[in-house]
């Protein structure tokens, strides 16, 4: 057994997590659980301060948790790289998103091993989380490690392990949520796996780095791919006068071979609506069109407009232009019960409303304010006056706290994209559906 492994066993080495955020700080405060000493290195100098005071800023994590490892000096930040000299294990959690031409911006991923570059020391692990092509790794990652003169697999260790945060999930977390495992030597993966395998229930250990890479790719495009079938469907049903949410439900009742999803107004979120399009990127790389993927980019990024569409229509009906109207858009987190509004379908019907416009305001307890994008929009509270005095209410994210039957009751007006109304529908007829 490795001296490392020994270390990693005994709760003695000590982790580091480049990253403090939706993925980063659940990771770091799953350690200091398990009781490592962990501390977070993120150039947010503001996330930094609130760890160290104690303060929470992620709501899947209860507030006396963090607080409580705070306390115990088992968890802190700092922006300060330097601290990497001292650290066994360092995990990667850094955002990858898209550039405008929807090409993969890999600068934070770089930026941080540039970092762990300088303070490499032997018997240290490196593990990358964040979401990325196939090949990052060990095209990207290793040469720049070895370029110090270290060897991987005998000096250090070089992994890639894929998240798979789901925020606002109430089942699944960072400990109970299986981890998949790739290294670039088998002494990596196993060093990773003890690693791991200390904090959470089930590793699954695959046979190299890329393996691990696309593995996360796949999981989104999956979902990427089946919500841009069924958002297709729901306008081919629109079209032919059925409602989709019906026929959904009743061929959820086959016990096998069929799999619901459902439709809504575009993807939203740090994972669905970017990682296919790392998968395409790559594959574009070896001259090969990804073709599910783009046509499902294609379908999935439509829908803001489609829903757009039929706010027009329905004010039509009603003798009304969209020039003018008011119209509230209701939840703008990408999903409900949560506070994320990145990747938000919601941002985009704002803004195609506001060029067409309309005045638009928005109500979601979760995101009190949007950025400066939208000029500080802030969100109104909801009350039955209100609902009353705008022309059309769009709901975009069905929050589980709304009352659903006083808003249907008050609004003169619903386009309603996630069927949330469902059970209310029979009772009012101011309801358009997807």
């Amino acid at each position: 057994m490795s001296s490392l492994i020994e270390k990693i066993n005994s709760k003695k080495a000590r982790i580091g997590i480049i990253g403090i955020g939706y993925v980063g700080l659940p990771l770091a405060v799953e350690f200091a659980k398990s009781g490592y000493n962990v501390v977070g290195i993120d150039l947010n100098q503001e996330k930094v301060r609130r760890i160290n005071r104690g303060e929470n800023y992620i709501k899947d994590i209860p507030d006396s948790e963090l607080r409580g490892l705070v306390e115990d000096k088992r968890l802190s930040a700092t922006g300060d790289f330097s601290v990497l000299k001292d650290i066994d294990a360092v995990s990667i959690c850094v955002p990858t998103p898209l550039n405008k031409t929807k090409d993969p911006d890999l600068s934070c991923i770089l930026d941080s091993t540039k970092e762990i570059k300088r303070y490499l020391h032997k018997d240290q692990i490196i593990i990358l989380e964040s979401t990325t092509y196939p090949g990052t790794t060990r095209e990207l990652i290793l040469p720049m490690l070895e370029d110090t003169g270290f060897k991987v697999g005998i000096d250090f260790f070089l992994t890639f392990s894929p998240e798979r945060i789901d925020p606002g999930n109430k089942i699944f977390n960072t400990k109970n949520t299986p981890k998949v495992i790739g290294g670039i030597t088998e002494a990596c993966k196993r060093h990773a796996v003890a690693l791991y395998g200390n904090i959470i229930e089930k590793v699954i250990p695959v046979s190299s780095t890329e393996s691990a890479e696309i593995v996360k790719l796949l999981e989104n495009t999956f979902r990427s791919i089946n919500i841009g079938l069924v958002n297709e469907v729901a306008i081919m049903c629109n079209k032919l006068g059925i409602d989709v949410w019906e026929v959904i439900e009743a061929a959820s009742t086959k016990p096998y071979g069929f799999m619901p999803f459902y439709p809504g107004p575009g993807l939203g979120g740090h994972c669905i609506p970017i990682d296919p399009h790392y998968l395409s990127w790559k594959l574009k790389t070896l001259n090969y069109r990804a073709r599910f993927i783009e046509l499902a980019g294609e379908i999935n990024s439509g829908m803001p407009h489609y829903v757009v569409d039929k706010i027009v229509d329905a004010l039509n009906r009603q003798k009304k232009c969209l020039n003018g109207s008011s119209i509230l858009i209701l939840g703008v987190a990408y999903k409900k019960d949560i506070d994320d509004p990145r990747e938000s379908p919601a941002l985009d019907i704002i803004k195609i409303l506001q060029e067409k416009g309309a005045v638009v305001l928005y109500s979601d307890p979760y995101i009190p304010s949007l950025d400066d994008n939208f000029h500080g929009m802030r969100s109104i509270d909801i009350s039955e006056g209100m609902l009353s005095k705008v022309d059309c209410t769009v709901i975009v994210t069905d929050h589980s706290i709304y009352d659903w039957d006083m808003i249907a009751g008050n609004s003169k007006l619903i386009v309603d994209t996630r069927n949330a109304t469902g059970r209310t529908q029979k009772k009012h007829n101011n309801i358009v559906k997807l």
